[in-house]
């Protein structure tokens, strides 16, 4: 319920009474509009003008920035963010780098805090708009839309205030077209709108087809996203679909196809086995599989293992295994060369039917979207069968001959490829084929065969749609319904098999798996749970929009994840020796801790302490400003676990002058001698390699040329991998295994690398606690 206080303190900025109770209904934004008003009140009054930036700034900030929200509270009422675009600018720069100490300089920099645009410089500005349109000013007068001009000054004057623009263009249109007439206040006539043009068939079709159930968010899981956001037709039903092509045996053969499946929901997911599976893939199999789960059918992994010359027996496994990390098991393993010989057989059927030829235009010759007509393509039906057949029994070079469809695609491609001609033995049929099927070909007739309900791909497909239909019609064979959905892209990576490649071959990435890339063997290795991925998948939904997130975004799913996961453990990365003068027992003690310490149920483990402690170097400053709340020589620090606190007694150095010992004295804490911080720390301790990643490239797009004119290998962060040796409690190494999953407590999530082995224990960082998370 709103508070009374709560309203008049928000009308104290400036809101309105409706205004104020609006916001209340908002918790996150009531939230933090209390803050920033309560901190904006200890500096001076808050103006109209401050108070319309202080709740902008409450109501667009971030969750990943959300302790960031009283260093630009304070920067708004100084004056330094003193327009909307300067605040949103801040916000900008704070996201973008939310895994940094915030460098103040060049923060202020980014936001022009300082930068003053003189009356003189924007009247400069506008004189220069004004002349060079001046003769259509004067025709038109007051009539003459000044909006666009002003738009250019504010972008060649960026931190010009929007106000003082504006009133220099009155001004100036003042001084030149004198106050205004009767007829300048005549508003002018409004346009009859043309009667839009019927949507051609194609154009209802990409409405249809495209999803677009909930442009502004998914859901929390996947289950939740397919039930409720994600409306597709129901089996047997695919005619309702527009764009759908309707032929006289549509129906019947659309009965015999509910016979076969029972009227289930049939999905496949159809990755090619030339590379390991991304970040975008695990969107497509979550789609696939969940859709088909949601609605108690089933899916497929389908290898289109089509081109035999890139496809290695890892990349088989791999996807597999990572399909089934994700918690899908596919109702049944099939492979397009499965169907081999009915897909040639049908191929035949078409050059019978003049639907298709042969060709022996190069790939050089129709690369692109406007390549010459082929001379070949009305050849008799009699040679075509001849030259295939000829193809077929390897009486052909590779390139000399191919098969092409007569069909022109969505995109105005004449003619694709069918069957082509490659000397490469095929993991599966040998050298039994010479010819291979192409995607356009084999796809919608691979999918037609196993009874699929629902051809689900990705937006760059949309332009097959077309050959889709077409072929299985062509065919006479149940024809599934194709629907389109935006990709899933990252930022800071590269996906493409191609460019991975090249890392490897560079030496910059060991493997398709390392955990800087974002494959899904790479993120697994890396820690991240298969549910953060799931879930993180479903708050994308599924629309027609291409989606490029920030891999912050994906960290936070998995943040979510392991804090109700992962087990905590004490870890030292910096080791800095502390010794217990007083300590009062004999020999080590044991202590036991809860695994979770908020889920006593969830277990426990022992550690030891011990005289000799090793603390993080970072917990000790010998001069510390007044913020500082951990050991310092003359302010004392708790022990997590322990329940004591320690006191600087002496600080020991090596002969150089750096700091080898800290000599403390340890007390219990009462009423009296309450620390204002408590510390980890690790006694007796067992090292382990701890691997810490940042991200592989520097900027958000490595592949755009603007950006990095350099390509994407010269983009390289040169510190995106760091190896140190950290120190760890014995029943951590006593307990980890391969892929275990622990938050190292005030540090970060970890789990254990596969490069482990027997007497040598290696972590990855899986992610940072949230920025500043656990310091005290």
């Amino acid at each position: 319920m709103e508070s009374k206080d709560d309203v008049e303190l928000f009308q104290s900025i400036g809101l309105s009474e409706q205004k104020a109770k609006e916001t209340l209904k908002n918790k996150q934004v009531s939230n933090n509009l209390k803050l920033v008003i309560i901190e904006a009140k200890k500096y001076e009054i808050i103006t109209p003008e401050i108070g319309t930036l202080l709740y902008h700034l409450a109501s667009k900030i971030k969750t990943q920035i959300a302790d960031k929200l009283l260093f630009l509270a304070k920067y708004i009422v100084e004056k330094k963010l003193d327009t909307i675009q300067r605040l949103d600018t801040g916000l900008n720069y704070l996201l973008s780098h939310i895994k940094e100490n915030v460098d103040v300089s060049d923060f202020e920099k980014e936001c022009g805090v300082g930068i003053v645009i003189s009356p003189e410089k924007i009247e400069c500005e506008v004189e220069k708009l004004i002349n060079a349109h001046k003769m259509e000013i004067i025709e038109k007068r007051y009539h003459f839309n000044v909006g666009p001009l002003m738009q250019q000054v504010c972008s060649s004057l960026k931190w010009a205030d929007g106000k003082a623009v504006k009133n220099e263009f009155d001004i100036q249109m003042l001084d030149l077209l004198g106050p205004k007439t009767d007829s300048d206040r005549i508003p002018l006539p409004k346009v009859t709108k043309q009667a839009k043009p019927q949507k051609t068939e194609k154009k209802k079709a990409e409405l249809k087809t495209t999803i677009a159930t909930n442009e502004k968010i998914g859901a929390q899981t996947i289950s939740e996203l397919m039930k409720t956001k994600v409306h597709f037709h129901k089996p047997g039903e695919n005619y309702k679909t527009e764009g759908y092509i309707i032929t006289p045996n549509t129906h019947k053969l659309l009965q015999e196809h509910l016979k076969v499946t029972g009227g289930k929901v049939i999905t496949r997911f159809p990755p090619e086995p030339n590379g390991i599976l991304h970040i975008g893939h695990a969107k497509a199999i979550n789609i696939n599989f969940g859709y088909a789960a949601a609605h108690n059918g089933i899916c497929y992994l389908r290898y289109d293992d089509t081109n035999p010359e890139k496809e290695e027996e890892k990349f088989f496994i791999g996807i597999h295994e990572m399909v089934e990390w994700l918690g899908y098991k596919p109702a049944k393993i099939t492979h397009s060369s499965d169907y081999f010989q009915q897909l040639y057989e049908w191929a035949i059927v078409l050059i019978k039917k003049d639907l298709a030829y042969v060709c022996h235009q190069s790939s050089e010759e129709i690369k692109g979207f406007n390549p010459p007509p082929s001379p070949w393509r009305n050849r008799p039906v009699s040679e075509s069968l001849q030259l295939f057949n000829d193809m077929k029994d390897g009486l052909l070079e590779e390139g000399e001959a191919t098969l092409r469809m007569k069909v022109t695609l969505e995109e105005g491609k004449q003619d694709p490829v069918a069957y082509r001609i490659k000397y490469s033995p095929h993991h599966k049929t040998g050298y039994q084929w010479c010819i291979y099927p192409t995607y356009d070909f084999t796809h919608c007739l691979c999918d037609s065969l196993e009874n699929i309900t629902h051809s689900l791909c990705t937006k760059e497909f949309q332009s097959r749609r077309s050959s889709y239909y077409w072929l299985c019609n062509a065919l006479d064979i149940y024809c599934p319904v194709q629907w389109e959905y935006g990709r899933l892209n990252v930022s800071y990576t590269v996906v493409s098999k191609r460019k991975i490649s090249k890392l490897i071959e560079e030496g910059i990435v060991s493997d398709w798996d390392d955990p800087r890339l974002f494959t899904l063997t790479a993120l697994h290795r890396r820690g991240f749970p298969s549910e953060a991925i799931n879930n993180f998948c479903a708050q994308m939904g599924v629309t027609g929009a291409q989606a490029v997130v920030d891999p912050a975004v994906l960290e936070a799913c998995v943040r979510v994840v392991l804090n109700l996961t992962a087990n905590r453990h004490m870890v030292v990365l910096e080791p800095l020796k502390i010794t217990i003068s007083n300590f009062p027992h004999e020999n080590p003690i044991k202590v036991t801790v809860p695994n979770l310490p908020n889920e006593p149920d969830k277990g426990q483990h022992d550690i030891i302490f011990d005289e000799i402690v090793y603390i993080e170097a970072s917990d000790f400053k010998e001069k510390a400003g007044k913020d500082f709340r951990r050991l310092t020589p003359n302010q004392s620090v708790g022990l997590k676990h322990v329940g004591i606190v320690l006191t600087i007694k002496e600080v020991k150095r090596d002969s150089i002058g750096n700091i080898i010992n800290l000599l403390v004295r340890q007390e219990s804490i009462s009423e009296t001698n309450k620390p204002k911080a408590f510390i980890h720390w690790v006694s007796n301790p067992v090292l382990a390699s701890i691997r810490l990643y940042e991200r592989l490239f520097k900027h958000k797009n490595p592949e755009d040329s603007n950006e990095v004119p350099n390509g994407f290998l010269s983009d390289i962060n040169p510190v995106s991998k760091k190896e140190i040796v950290g120190y760890i409690d014995a029943s951590l190494a006593n307990s980890a295994k391969t892929f275990d999953k622990f938050q190292f407590e005030r540090i970060g999530f970890f789990s254990v690398d596969p490069d482990t082995t027997p007497g040598k224990l290696v972590f990855n960082r899986t992610v940072t606690l949230k920025e500043d998370a656990g310091k005290v």
